[in-house]
């Protein structure tokens, strides 16, 4: 699937089965939503989370938000009456929980074709399990529908048996042949979520660890932690303007068949310029947004 630069700061879960709070996320500044029917729903409400979801992402209003609808599981009694109203509900894209394998992403779909679904509507996989993380170059490269990546590190750690630890060296490993996968492929990847509401400072060092790994934005358990993952996730003043002078500096070096360009003293080679280009293209998604 073609990427589109568009920004995924900050992804929230909302309950599927709460149909007010969808309602209110039409107001928030997250970048995108997760209508989720699968951890937030109990199995006595998932049938009519599903309707309840439908029927909100049809009835429009989310605006720039990127709508993702988490389904449950293919091998559960929900997850295939799941995919099928996904498929011509409206969401931008479609999340599959605890994906381990390609087979599971290229049966979906084919699910989605037969149901209908528009080639614009992506296939995001949750990468949560050990073995998810060990298939993730195969899942990686399953579909041409496939968009991206969330990585579920509850689940995760769960399964690792290790701590949850302000830097996350017991996950580093998970996370990092994800974001490997994800590029080798052209994928986009969200950072798992933060637990603890009330550590705001810690919230903040995931997110900037978050950056500086190389997600492309966080998911969210609350509203009240968007702000800050705007903020992080966001390019800064000082950034965008060192990156235009250095895509200004080469055209003009270009122009002038020079090959060597340096901007504040450093060389500046083709690398510098597509990252330079990449940054300012995201910046101007958040503008537009």
């Amino acid at each position: 699937m073609v990427q589109t630069v568009r920004p995924r700061r900050s992804v929230l879960y909302m309950p599927g089965s709460n149909a007010r709070a969808m309602e209110k996320g039409k107001g928030l500044a997250a970048d995108g939503l997760i209508l989720d029917l699968e951890d937030a729903v109990a199995p006595e409400a998932k049938t009519e989370a599903r309707r309840l979801v439908v029927e909100a992402v049809r009835g429009g209003g989310y605006g720039r938000r990127e709508i993702f609808l988490r389904t449950n599981g293919l091998n559960t009694v929900w997850g295939q009456e799941d995919v099928l109203a996904a498929a011509t509900s409206g969401a931008d894209a479609v999340l599959l929980p605890k994906v381990e394998s390609a087979e599971t992403v290229r049966q979906v779909d084919a699910m989605l074709r037969a149901a209908g679904a528009p080639e614009s509507q992506a296939i995001w996989c949750m990468i949560e399990t050990p073995l998810g993380v060990l298939n993730v170059k195969e899942i990686a490269g399953s579909c041409p529908r496939l968009g991206g990546f969330v990585m579920g590190t509850s689940d995760l750690a769960k399964d690792l048996h290790c701590h949850h630890t302000r830097d996350r060296l017991p996950m580093i490993t998970g996370l990092g042949l994800s974001l490997l996968a994800a590029r080798a492929y052209g994928l986009a990847i969200l950072d798992g979520v933060f637990l603890d509401l009330n550590d705001e400072d810690s919230f903040y060092y995931s997110c900037k660890q978050g950056v500086e790994l190389g997600f492309d934005g966080k998911t969210l358990i609350h509203p009240k932690t968007i702000d800050i993952a705007n903020k992080v996730f966001s390019p800064s003043a000082a950034e965008i303007t060192h990156a235009r002078r250095i895509i200004e500096a080469h055209a003009a070096a270009a122009a002038e068949g020079r090959g060597v360009v340096v901007v504040d003293g450093r060389l500046v080679e083709n690398l510098h310029v597509e990252a330079a280009r990449r940054l300012v293209a995201l910046a101007d998604a958040i503008a537009a947004s």
